[in-house]
């Protein structure tokens, strides 16, 4: 259903979506948050290890793509609310294989 009539937004459905997009905001600091702490602990294992966590990698990426719906809804460019209003996310890419490091 489209709410736009006239081309103005009813103020009251553009406050709640701002509410929504100030707390995926806050979401979205924790999950960078997140992930910036995953590569540092991938790459710890990486140079202990000399191999890398497969399911650190698959969840690294899982935040990759929850982090990509958000900044998507906050701007205006998804109508989805992200997760915990929503359902997680699917992958949208799978992890590259083989992982090179050239």
């Amino acid at each position: 259903m489209n709410d736009v009539q006239d081309g103005k937004v009813p103020r009251g459905k553009a406050a709640t979506r701002l509410i929504f997009t100030l707390i995926s905001m806050i979401v979205l600091y924790v999950v960078q948050f997140v992930i910036q702490a995953l590569t540092l602990v991938q790459y710890v294992i990486l140079l202990i290890t000399r191999s890398y966590s497969e399911p650190l990698r698959k969840f690294s990426n899982q935040a990759a793509t929850f982090s990509y719906r958000i900044i998507r809804y906050i701007t205006l460019n998804e109508n989805q609310r992200p997760f915990p209003f929503s359902d997680f996310p699917p992958v949208i890419e799978p992890p590259e294989e083989p992982v090179r490091f050239d």
